[in-house]
């Protein structure tokens, strides 16, 4: 059944338009964005068939390629694109808010930035977000990716990146791709001594987030780790 033909209090679009976005599934929102369906399933159901395809995450289908998108019936280029571009105007919109003020003063931004840069990726990577004197973004460096299971960090590279980025602090970042978001206690070693390495040039570490999974990132900060 179209979803025209569904009752109106049941319909994605008067749903939202009547209780917010907030109220809706993420098949539902999905489902607005892809506009229409296809012989014999609606935008609900194709949307839902997206979903289950990337593992019924979010993170996953964001970073997802475009073939990989297309290859979902129903799908094909043209809305393939138009995911590809809806995800990136997300992380650029959240990257913005960082650039332009003090990203300290909006850590839900700096989560939900992760999250969709991270959450998805299959192998380990670790990130750092350099910042001005105002606590403002400068830049976000990809700098080391490993396996699976590790990443071999090493703090002569961080320092020259944080002098070369002319930082006053730094935020650092890796994810698990295992999906659990506890730090190991090499986790722990590495910031210890990154923090002091980083001291010796006057960068100060603010904190450190672990992403795991579609999870809120940990907070090294908030968990008294720094």
């Amino acid at each position: 059944m179209a979803i025209t033909d569904w009752p109106a209090g049941e319909r994605p679009r008067e749903r939202l338009l009547a209780h917010g976005p907030e109220a809706l599934s993420d098949a539902e929102l999905l489902a607005i964005y892809l506009r229409v369906g296809v012989r014999g399933k609606s935008a609900v159901d194709l949307a839902r068939d997206l979903l289950q395809r990337f593992d019924g995450r979010l993170g996953t289908l964001a970073e997802a390629t475009l073939e990989e998108l297309a290859s979902v019936p129903g799908i094909g280029m043209a809305k393939a694109a138009q995911l590809k571009a809806s995800f990136e105007l997300a992380r650029r919109a959240l990257k913005q808010e960082m650039t332009s003020r003090d990203t300290f003063s909006a850590p839900g931004k700096v989560r939900d930035w992760l999250r969709l840069k991270l959450a998805a990726r299959q192998n380990e990577v670790f990130m750092a977000l350099w910042l001005d004197a105002q606590n403002r973004l400068i830049k976000a460096d990809e700098l080391f990716s490993g396996t699976l299971t590790q990443t071999s960090v090493y703090p002569r590279e961080v320092v020259k990146a944080a002098l070369a980025n002319n930082a006053a602090a730094v935020i650092l970042a890796h994810n698990h791709p295992s999906g659990v978001a506890e730090p190991s206690q090499a986790d722990e070693m590495l910031t210890r001594n990154l923090k002091a390495a980083l001291a010796l040039v006057d960068v100060k570490v603010l904190d450190h987030f672990i992403v795991a999974g579609n999870g809120t990132p940990l907070s090294f900060a908030e968990r008294g780790l720094l």
